[in-house]
């Protein structure tokens, strides 16, 4: 095994960001209703389960959003969609790289419980209500009770974030026997 140099916190962060970049994770969409009654989505990679009793996931957030303090009150609810192969569009639109188009014009978004925005043709959506809320560096990170659960009727094809572009179960097994 080859010895890793020790390096300053800047270039250790750059070099934790470099490393990351080659472990793949899920896109999901975030979806809620802000204190003022707005609909509020944004593109999340950083989303894993917790527990299974009490059902829990746990989302990363960078604290530079205004959302940030919305989901820290305690039964917050929000959603966690899922995001497929074919819906690198709406992933790219919530991340917000595409200026002033609105996030919820495009995908198949419904209300929900608690009046939620969902994305009703995701892979899954979790409905949550926030729990705890702890902030860590550049991010909260939110454990949330999912309160309910719905699967989507597609083949089981997640988007996939690696090495800073999308992927997807379908594309990495092509040419596996």
């Amino acid at each position: 095994m080859q010895e890793s140099p020790t390096t300053p916190d800047a270039e250790l962060g750059m070099a934790m960001k470099m490393g990351m970049r080659r472990l793949a994770s899920g896109v999901s969409v975030l979806s809620t209703r802000t204190d003022d009654g707005e609909r509020f989505a944004i593109t999340v990679s950083s989303v894993t389960s917790v527990s299974d009793n009490p059902a829990s996931l746990l989302v990363c957030i960078n604290r530079q959003l205004s959302l940030e303090g919305h989901l820290a009150t305690p039964g917050t609810p929000f959603a966690v969609n899922i995001l497929s192969a074919d819906q690198k569009d709406i992933s790219n639109l919530c991340a917000g790289f595409e200026g002033d188009t609105p996030r919820f014009s495009r995908g198949n978004w419904q209300q929900g419980r608690d009046d939620v925005p969902y994305l009703a043709d995701a892979q899954a959506t979790f409905f949550c209500r926030s729990d705890q809320v702890m902030t860590y560096g550049t991010h909260h990170i939110v454990v949330a009770r999912i309160i309910d659960v719905s699967l989507g009727e597609l083949e089981v094809d997640p988007l996939l974030y690696v090495d800073g572009g999308y992927g997807s179960l379908a594309s990495s097994q092509s040419g596996k026997a």
